[in-house]
């Protein structure tokens, strides 16, 4: 198979697709990987140490684009990409689509086959999201410790605190695979915490984790309207694989909260879970409304190229391998995992949480091959 990957252009996306660690296992099964030439800079990879592991460079995207087969992306395609979609094009990347209905539409118009890692999972695990997932809620702490920060209109509190002076709440709504990291740096930063979660099960696995060092609830909306009033800082993790992310944290309590406190909508990817968020850049990342300070970056990891490239591929490497190597059809009969990775195949909705985002009609994908 001829695999393509190019330069990411959403702003400020430093990450990469492929490896040159990747383009060799490509290469070594024995398909053809084609590289647009500086796709690794941003990660630390020179286009020689592509060309040495067996790539052949491309000096243009577009005719990447055009030779590939496979297309291995990390963000979505942005819509000066579009163009660039052909018939039965495999596209494998995060996707998002239940936030990006115009994305979802040239991909159903360009008739592409379109793999998101955000879906693909294995025994309710979402192996390809993860990593990114503790990235984001590793990075969710620092950056909201940072802009707890005055000059950026934060209350102006140090998050772990100096004896003699109190400690900075933190609360985390969701505790999946970003809650649970988050948790581990604020805990570690001495801060106070308090994380919610609607699974009693998952709740409990938290308080076994942890111990005395955090506070568990039930999240619903009074426990989460008493919380957020004290916070210094707010964390939004939750997830609904492929869907659109329910509304927890509402724009009625930023009036009862906190001059100067902070929002981190992680979920912002999948339409945030706050009333109040809306996409920002790692150019532009905060907004003020009602006095709290929103970070809402749709790109979190990107701003640790080097960390974030290594640990994504090292997941999605292995299917798609199994892609290359079966094709798609064949690889999504053989494997749950990619046939659940599978959210528009040649111009139908093949997710059941996307096409009811939009509003579509759903298809079941093993109707198709």
């Amino acid at each position: 198979m001829k695999i393509g990957c190019v330069k990411e252009i959403k702003n400020n996306e430093f990450r990469v697709g492929l490896t040159p660690d990747n383009v060799r296992a490509y290469v070594a099964a024995g398909h053809h990987v084609y590289m647009e030439k500086g796709a690794g800079i941003g990660s630390g990879f020179a286009d020689n140490e592509y060309v040495d592991a067996g790539a052949s460079l491309i000096d243009n995207a577009a005719d990447v684009w055009h030779l590939s087969d496979m297309m291995i992306k990390v963000k979505e395609p942005l819509p000066e990409e579009y163009s660039l979609f052909h018939e039965g094009l495999i596209l494998y990347t995060y996707l998002h689509l239940a936030a990006d209905k115009e994305q979802m539409d040239a991909l159903l118009d360009g008739k592409v086959k379109a793999v998101a890692y955000e879906t693909i999972q294995e025994d309710r695990f979402l192996p390809c999201l993860a990593p990114m997932s503790q990235i984001a809620g590793r990075l969710s702490i620092q950056e909201g410790a940072k802009y707890l920060e005055k000059k950026f209109g934060g209350e102006g509190i140090l998050l772990a605190g100096v004896p003699g002076t109190p400690k900075a709440n933190v609360v985390i709504l969701g505790g999946g695979t970003v809650g649970m990291n988050a948790c581990k740096i604020a805990v570690g930063m001495g801060a106070n915490v308090t994380i919610l979660d609607v699974n009693l099960k998952r709740l409990e696995e938290l308080d076994n984790m942890f111990g005395a060092h955090i506070q568990t609830l039930v999240s619903n909306d009074s426990n989460v309207e008493r919380v957020v009033k004290d916070a210094d800082l707010v964390i939004g993790s939750v997830l609904i694989p492929g869907g659109s992310t329910p509304k927890l944290f509402k724009k009625k309590y930023l009036p009862e909260m906190k001059n100067g406190a902070v929002f981190v909508d992680v979920a912002i990817d999948q339409g945030g879970c706050g009333e109040s968020s809306h996409v920002t850049t790692h150019d532009d990342p905060v907004f003020i409304e009602d006095g709290v300070v929103h970070y809402c970056v749709g790109n979190m990891p990107g701003a640790v190229p080097r960390t974030s490239t290594i640990a994504l591929t090292n997941a999605t490497l292995k299917y798609g391998l199994m892609i290359a190597k079966d094709g798609l059809e064949e690889a999504s009969k053989k494997n749950a995992a990619i046939y659940s990775g599978v959210n528009c195949y040649l111009g139908k909705l093949t997710n059941k949480n996307v096409a009811l985002a939009h509003g579509y009609d759903f298809t079941e994908l093993s109707e198709m091959i």
